[in-house]
């Protein structure tokens, strides 16, 4: 099976010694997307500009892969505080409106401090 790395600008680089994403065959794999701006390095104020951001690098490494939206087949969302659940997913059902399966926790911390992360799969 053909693996590649997937690798753009639009989404904030790894932080870590992990890639932004891969694909496997069919199959793309996004690593965890937290709300940092490519463009600046900087982090949004709370939870709505934080999820949006997130949406945001997590659609950006999808593509860069020729995959979209509609073709993710598997959230795995990170909260650092379950009470920002139906914030949180008000803006994430705009941005994944063909409902992948997915599941959401509450974390005790994530990288940077951020409020939210979030990695997919999708079939292309």
């Amino acid at each position: 099976m053909e693996r590649t790395i997937i690798a753009t600008p639009n989404a904030p680089g790894a932080i870590g010694p992990y890639s932004q994403g891969y694909t496997a065959g069919d199959l793309v794999f996004t690593s965890g997307q937290i709300p940092v701006d490519p463009a600046t390095g900087a982090v949004p104020e709370g939870i709505t500009a934080q999820a949006e951001q997130s949406c945001r690098n997590v659609l950006a490494v999808l593509a860069a892969a020729g995959a979209a939206p509609e073709q993710v087949i598997k959230t795995t969302c990170f909260l650092a505080d379950m009470a920002d659940f139906a914030a949180f997913n008000e803006v994430y059902a705009r941005h994944f409106p063909s409902k992948p399966a997915r599941s959401c926790v509450a974390v005790r911390s994530l990288p940077k401090g951020v409020l939210c992360e979030i990695e997919a799969i999708a079939a292309r």
